[in-house]
Parts: structure tokens; sequence; C-alpha cells
């Protein structure tokens, strides 16, 4: 694990407060007129004479105007630091928030091209209908491992294909075997930008994007932020014409050259945006605009086939321990109807689910 800058701020030592500062320069004005007086300074190494120094100085008279002076000057010194932090505009709750990258955020990345393989072996064999989209991570990987990058980053990519095939799943598996957070978005019900890039100060409702809060809680630069049915968010737009749709506040953020430095509208500050993957959905590609699609790597999938559906079940209902008679009547109805019915992972989903519930209602006498 690697740390990196993640924030454009300054963050000052949190143990120089006004107090402290109060006391350094106090201490220093005292040196100062004891020198000024003829005191003896005191000799280095000798403890008794510095005892005796501390006596002189805190002999030196010092009036209620010398100490309303030095603590103008400790004001003044911590408001600069304020100002040079990028952090001078923000609320004390806000900055707090923020406090955390003082040391910077983490970068979660691969180990080895051999730990790759095993990642891609992994999901492979848990979604093995999902081939297309586990090579593209299985070489951006080995790739990210070949170019010594202090953390892995997916390429943007968007899973295009029938619903009900996995996509989201194939997401869940991959931040688990990553060790990273997993910010999941619908485009169906947050269709503004506002959920991605957060919204202004002014708003009554104002607050950071998803993305953005799922790093200040988790501490790691490169999460996996999924995006489900991308196609189907709108663009709402505001009294004045604005738009503020979903695909347009994704364009800064897709392109890792301007993802480095982009300004959160929230806090005004900018973050280093670039590490995150980001992993989209969709049913159909024919809303999407040309410059959005151009920022991505597109893999179309197909949807299941009988034997997929068949080892789907058979794996989850070992998990599930249903008996053989429960899952050959799940195997019998997917043979009859996944063709005129169109079956998909949700389908068989429930058929286990009724089927395990069953297994473990109580008998009636």
């Amino acid at each position: 694990m690697t740390k990196i800058k993640f924030i454009d701020a300054r963050f000052a030592d949190p143990d120089e407060t006004e107090f402290s500062l109060k006391r350094r320069f106090e201490w220093h004005l005292r040196k100062l007129r004891a020198l000024q007086d003829g005191v003896s300074p005191k000799a280095p190494g000798d403890f008794e004479d510095e005892l005796r120094w501390n006596e002189d100085l805190i002999a030196v008279p010092f009036s209620e105007k010398d100490r309303n002076k030095v603590l103008r000057r400790a004001r003044r010194v911590m408001g600069a630091r304020t100002k040079a932090s990028g952090l001078s505009h923000l609320s004390s709750d806000d900055r707090r928030a923020l406090e955390v990258f003082r040391n910077g955020a983490d970068l979660v990345g691969i180990g080895s091209e051999h730990r790759a393989d095993e990642i891609a072996a992994a999901i492979h064999a848990e979604m093995p209908w999902m081939a297309a989209a586990t090579d593209f991570l299985w070489k951006a990987m080995r790739r990210s491992v070949r170019a010594g990058e202090p953390g892995f980053r997916l390429p943007p990519v968007l899973l295009d294909g029938p619903p009900g095939i996995g996509k989201s799943a194939w997401s869940r598996e991959l931040s688990r075997h990553l060790h990273v957070p997993r910010c999941g978005i619908e485009g169906t019900a947050e269709q503004a930008s506002f959920v991605v890039n957060g919204s202004q100060r002014g708003w009554g409702t104002a607050f950071p994007g998803r993305p953005l809060q799922t790093i200040v809680q988790s501490l790691c630069a490169n999460p996996i932020v999924v995006i489900d049915e991308i196609e189907k968010a709108g663009t709402p737009t505001s009294t004045k014409g604005q738009a503020y749709g979903l695909t347009d506040g994704l364009l800064p953020l897709l392109e890792p050259s301007s993802a480095a430095a982009w300004k959160c509208p929230y806090y005004q500050i900018g973050f280093d945006m670039s590490w995150i993957s980001w992993v989209l959905t969709s049913n159909s590609l024919e809303p999407l605009s040309a410059p959005f699609l151009s920022r991505l790597e597109v893999l179309r999938l197909t949807r299941l086939s009988k034997g997929d559906l068949i080892a789907f079940a058979e794996r989850e209902g070992a998990k599930r321990i249903l008996s053989e008679a429960a899952l050959g009547a799940i195997y019998q109805v997917i043979e009859q109807f996944s063709d005129t019915h169109q079956l998909n992972l949700r389908h068989v989903s429930r058929m286990l689910a009724r089927a395990e519930a069953e297994a473990s209602s109580p008998l009636l006498h």
C-alpha cells in the first residue's frame, strides 16, 4: 500500500496552536529583554546555569500590553497559516473532515503478475460468462505491475449487455478481490451530475459527490465507482437552462489528466481523483454520446446460455445446501424456459431463494 498526496492543501503542525505560539513568542521576547538588560546567557550543557537563566527570564518585567501584543502576533500567524492552507474558506466542520488527508491517502496496488493471475482466475471461476470483462481486467492488472504503478486503476470501462447477466455483481467481486471500497450509483435514480460531482455551496442541500465521500470515509484513493444503467440517466436543467447531466459531470473525471486536479464544487479545493476505477453498465448504447463513449472501453456482453445458468444454479444451490430434488426442479425450468422467456441471473436467484425458503419452512401436520 502506498500513500499519495490527495488534496491540494497544506496542513499546519497540529501542535502549533495559538496558545503554544503565544507562549513561544512571550518567551522569546523575555530572552531579548534579558540580554538587553545585561543578563548573562545560559552556559550550554550546564543544568544549574539553565535553571538560573530560566529564573532570570521569569523575573523580566512583562506587562498586560506586552501580553496583548504577543497574542495579536500569534493570531496573525495562525490566520496567515490558515489562509496559506487553501482551507480558509471552509467551515471548521469541513476543515476537520478533510484533516484525515494530512498524511495523504492510500493506494492499493497489485503485488505481482502472479497475484493478478490469481485474481482474474478467481473472478472467472465465479462468473465465466463475464470473460470479456475479466480478460480486460487481467491485462490491466498485469500492465500495472509491469509499469511499477503505485496503485491499480482499471481504465474506465462500460459493460454493455442485457439486464440480469451480473454486470454489477462482477464489480462487487472485483472490489472484494482487490480489497478496495466500492461506491454504487444508480443512473436511473440519481440522474443529475450532483451525485458524482457534488453541489456548490449556496444550494439548500449542498454536499460533496459520492465518489469523494467514499474516499473520505475509507482513505483509499482508488476505489471502484460503479454507475448502473448509465444510458437511462436523464439531463435535468435549471430554471436558467443550465444542464446537469450525469454523463456531462463524468467527462472530466474519466480523463486522468483532468481528474488529477479535479476541483470539487462543494469544497472548492483540488483533489486527485485520477486513481478511481470507473465501471459503468448499460443495456443499450444508443442514448450515449460519442464524446462520452470515446472516453470508455466498451465491452459488449451477451446474455447467459443454458449452461451458464445451470452452472450458476448448481454453485449457488450448493452454498444454500439445497436438495438434489430442489435443484433438479430448477434445472428443468431453465431447460424449458431459458430461450422463450430469456431467463437471467435474477430469475434463477429468485428460484433459489424460493427453494431455500420452502426447505426451511416447518412441516404442517
